[in-house]
């Protein structure tokens, strides 16, 4: 998910906004009510790689895991097994990705989580390491699977980890949002044709492998404000934040939002035509 694809930052570019049609009210609630970090960034913008970093506190060089192609070591400190020890019960729930690692999440007590990238519907799921099949949307799910965890543990302390697959391609959203912004478009920025600096003297687009001899690739004309963009991912977005919202509308129902810390990050984020990258 890309750092403006959350309706709270459209709204404060005003008409430099990209996507000014973007609902997430609740990713809005939480950046209302919370604390937003306006200027972080990624080092190693991979799945496996920035999961690995949000379980230890380490880079890809410390943890291990520097592509996503290696499994996590089930050696590594984490935040889970340090809470484990202090009497918390932890929870994994959803994506996980560090290479095909299947079994029980390292350090948690409980995981309902699927191999690799799973798929968007029917996810075959593994719950406590056992193969479980599933029906519906694959985030659904997760969040189904994350509220009867955090039900089922009382007044214990508790640590839960949701990982989302949205919004990874194929980019397949829920039935219900199937025509979610049917006809909208993105509003274009000057950078969509400007190549990067480290490419410099190759022009923007699409790569060379793929790119049209002689396709026109000058910057569009300021009066053409309007580009395609991927309604997919946008579609999928605004499904997560309706499950953002059942599991803020959980923690209310059961008294525990005033001691309960909700952290939403993103792993990395998609580029959309910035300069000339998917």
């Amino acid at each position: 998910q890309r750092w403006d694809a959350m309706s709270v930052v459209q709204k404060e570019q005003g008409e430099k906004a990209r996507f000014p049609w973007l609902k997430t009210p609740n990713m809005d609630r939480l950046a209302g009510e919370g604390m937003r970090f306006r200027n972080a960034f990624v080092v190693n913008s991979l799945c496996a790689p920035s999961r690995a970093s949000f379980l230890t506190g380490c880079y890809g060089h410390v943890n291990g895991v520097r592509n996503n192609q290696t499994p996590f070591p089930v050696d590594n400190v984490t935040h889970a097994s340090l809470l484990r020890q202090a009497g918390y019960v932890t929870g994994y729930v959803g994506k996980w990705h560090m290479d095909r690692q299947s079994g029980q999440r390292p350090g948690f007590d409980y995981s309902a989580s699927f191999v690799g990238q799973g798929q968007y519907f029917d996810c075959p799921f593994e719950i406590d390491g056992q193969a479980t099949p599933t029906q519906g949307w694959v985030d659904d799910v997760s969040t189904e699977y994350a509220e009867q965890f955090i039900r089922q543990q009382g007044n214990k302390p508790f640590l839960l980890v949701l990982g989302y697959k949205t919004c990874h391609g194929p980019f397949e959203p829920p039935p219900r949002h199937a025509d979610t912004y049917a006809g909208e478009q993105a509003r274009t920025v000057p950078n969509l044709a400007v190549p990067a600096i480290y490419r410099r003297g190759e022009p923007a687009g699409k790569p060379a492998a793929t790119r049209e001899p002689g396709a026109d690739l000058r910057p569009a004309p300021a009066s053409h404000r309007d580009v395609k963009t991927n309604l997919g991912m946008f579609r999928g977005i605004t499904a997560i934040d309706e499950n953002v919202g059942r599991l803020l509308k959980l923690l209310d129902e059961l008294q525990l939002a005033d001691d309960t810390l909700v952290v939403f990050a993103s792993d990395n984020g998609y580029y959309l035509g910035e300069h000339g990258f998917g």
